[in-house]
């Protein structure tokens, strides 16, 4: 599990860390660990050409320790001092060390390492104007590493409010931050190494991103006794006459995620497809362990929702019941919204640009608004229950734009509800395995259906279940 924590936490646990320590000892740490990781970047570093940009801050010390310490082992370190003020012994290491300060923004133009210690995780709002000019003049060849966060991108939030650095890799001190791991901060981040400082943290963590031994740990388990009515029913009242294949696939993400057995409710002709492509679902209605209802469902979804709501078992909101949903309080059910962007602003009365720009922020809100978990879709999913929890999907992947998918992620989480798990581990656990179906269906960059992602869930599992190493990196 990778956790991250807002500033404040941060800001505590370093203030009770350095309590302990002698002073200076947390830099150092941070330090080392980036100097560490600019060296393993650079692979030789006597020779190589560093530049600093070191703010006023803290990571701009950070940034002037580590460089004093690839100088020391034969690099030519600048630093283009961009803040009000410097950390004055940072800089004296450096200068006893061999770097220098530079006179011009030009020495940008020919680094092999760029290293970012403009703002850090206590910046707000997009870089000023002079630091932005600096950034723009960067070269491509040359390798951005961003000290905590990337400046110009809200630890606590990820939006990015104006011009921001992109990195091509981001070392973080003690915990990840919550911006590194949403859009479109996580963008900006690269990837994301994390150097233990010795940091105490409270749990649970405010926001969390699972990981394989996680999403195997929360997995239903089968026992020699089971059966279909214990590895769960599920009730799928998707598709409609203009949208037949949502039934299909949303069916399909229950058979391929190991329902015992689905049940499908609809009109004649997407419960046609159903029978034909999947003859182990059972057409009509019986009892049931969870609910997927809503996706292509038309005109009809609000009636298939209040029947699902009034039987009081779990339930996953999809597309067209959503706005159903928040006319039918009050509701005994637990409940999993899936919208996306769009369907979140309908709901919220928000720019779906507004949503894009502050995922965090808007899926916190739906789900305390709508007393439900909310499960945000997009460039990064966003779980999010209504006391404040969240978890991001690492496994999400531009590939699953197309048509059908949320439909089989909703079948997916139904699946899981109806194993057992609550809305929160059920949304969580299926974007991952959602994600990972995806990105084994897009092997070698191929363009995908969601028929395809269907077809890779079985490995998605096995994956997860015979402990295979996973990329889950953007």
């Amino acid at each position: 599990m990778r956790r991250a924590y807002d500033v404040a936490a941060v800001r505590d646990a370093e203030a009770h860390a350095m309590a302990g320590l002698p002073k200076g000892a947390l830099m150092q740490r941070a330090a080392g660990g980036l100097a560490t990781a600019a060296a393993n970047l650079l692979g030789r570093v006597y020779g190589a050409r560093v530049v600093l940009l070191a703010g006023s801050g803290d990571n701009g010390g950070d940034a002037l320790y580590a460089g004093a310490r690839l100088a020391a082992r034969g690099a030519r370190v600048d630093v283009l001092l961009l803040g009000s003020r410097t950390h004055e012994a940072g800089l004296a290491a450096l200068r006893q060390a061999g770097g220098r300060v530079a006179t011009s923004p030009a020495v940008v133009e020919v680094a092999d390492l760029v290293v970012d210690g403009i703002t850090g995780i206590g910046g707000r709002g997009g870089l000023r104007e002079d630091a932005a000019a600096v950034v723009a003049r960067i070269a491509e060849t040359a390798t951005v590493l961003a000290v905590d966060v990337p400046s110009g991108v809200d630890a606590d939030t990820g939006v990015v409010d104006g011009a921001a650095l992109r990195a091509d890799v981001t070392v973080t001190f003690g915990t990840l931050k919550p911006g590194l791991l949403v859009d479109p901060g996580a963008a900006h981040a690269g990837v994301v190494e994390l150097v233990d400082i010795g940091l105490e943290l409270p749990e649970p963590a405010p926001v969390e991103a699972l990981d394989a031994a996680a999403v195997r740990a929360l997995l239903p388990q089968a026992s020699r006794d089971t059966d279909k009515y214990r590895r769960g029913v599920v009730g799928i009242a998707a598709g409609s006459q203009q949208y037949t294949g949502a039934a299909v696939l949303c069916a399909g993400g229950a058979v391929r995620s190991g329902a015992g057995m689905v049940r499908y409710v609809g009109d004649d002709a997407p419960a046609d497809r159903v029978r034909a492509r999947w003859p182990e679902v059972v057409v009509g209605r019986g009892r049931v362990q969870a609910w997927a209802v809503g996706s292509g469902g038309g005109g009809e979804a609000g009636e298939r929702l209040a029947e699902a709501l009034f039987e009081e078992v779990p339930v996953v909101v999809d597309a067209d019941a959503l706005a159903a949903y928040a006319d039918l309080a009050p509701r005994g059910a637990p409940a999993l919204l899936t919208p996306h962007a769009g369907e979140l602003s309908r709901l919220l009365g928000v720019e779906r640009e507004a949503i894009e720009a502050r995922r965090l922020e808007h899926a916190r809100r739906a789900a305390v608004e709508l007393d439900a978990v909310v499960l945000l879709k997009g460039s990064t999913t966003v779980v999010a229950r209504p006391d404040g929890r969240v978890r991001v999907n690492p496994t999400g992947t531009s590939a699953l734009g197309t048509a059908g998918s949320g439909d089989v992620l909703a079948g997916i989480c139904a699946t899981l509800l109806a194993g057992g798990l609550d809305p929160f581990d059920a949304g969580s656990v299926g974007a991952w395995l959602h994600g990972l179906a995806g990105r084994l269906a897009a092997d070698g960059g191929a363009p995908i259906s969601a028929s395809a992602v269907l077809d890779t869930l079985p490995a998605a599992f096995r994956a997860v279940r015979a402990s295979v190493a996973l990329i889950t990196e953007p």
